[in-house]
């Protein structure tokens, strides 16, 4: 997949999604940055979740929600230094992608990256001084197959997560230091 890397793989019920977990000379489809946020949707409404994410899998780490991108697009986020992997899993976040937070990470990706600590109890990040936003970078390494845009992330509002996009970004960018 990656010259030069060992790959991480994220298990999504019967497919995994993959993710590069260290290699500085890789190649990606897009990069680039925004402010993320996180959710932790158990399906219980404590939360304010409303059921399973929408492609159907469970919550678990490395699922993220995207206002725009397809489901099951892969690649890593990068903050601080810190690179983890995801995979688009859900939508969103909603309202908050009209003022620029593009990304919605899991709350357990959000704690590892920022040194806090997810609360089971709480469905929220401990240890963070309150923090719920943090600047990253992303960078995708495989796209979805299903609808959305497959270009740099657009607000829930613009309907760009219900179209199909046959076109798309598919020219491999270099991602050369990403994080360092």
């Amino acid at each position: 997949m990656f010259a030069a890397s060992a790959a991480t793989a994220l298990t999504i019920g019967s497919t995994a999604a993959h993710a590069d977990s260290g290699s500085t000379d890789q190649q990606g489809l897009l990069k680039g940055s925004t402010t993320a946020s996180y959710f932790w949707d158990d399906s219980s409404g404590r939360a304010g979740d409303t059921g399973l994410p929408a492609a159907g899998k469970p919550m678990q780490k490395g699922l993220v929600a995207s206002p725009s991108w397809p489901l099951m697009t892969e690649g890593y986020v990068i903050y601080k230094g810190k690179k983890l992997p995801f995979f688009v899993g859900d939508r969103g976040p909603g309202d908050p992608s009209n003022r620029g937070v593009m990304l919605d990470l899991d709350a357990k990706t959000f704690a590892e990256l920022t040194g806090g600590k997810f609360n089971p109890d709480t469905l929220g990040v401990d240890g963070v001084a309150g923090e719920g936003h943090i600047k990253i970078e992303y960078v995708v390494t495989k796209w979805g197959g299903g609808v959305g845009k497959k270009s740099y992330p657009v607000a829930f509002s613009t309907g760009a997560w219900a179209e199909k996009d046959d076109s798309g970004m598919t020219k491999q960018v270099s991602v050369k230091n990403a994080g360092h």
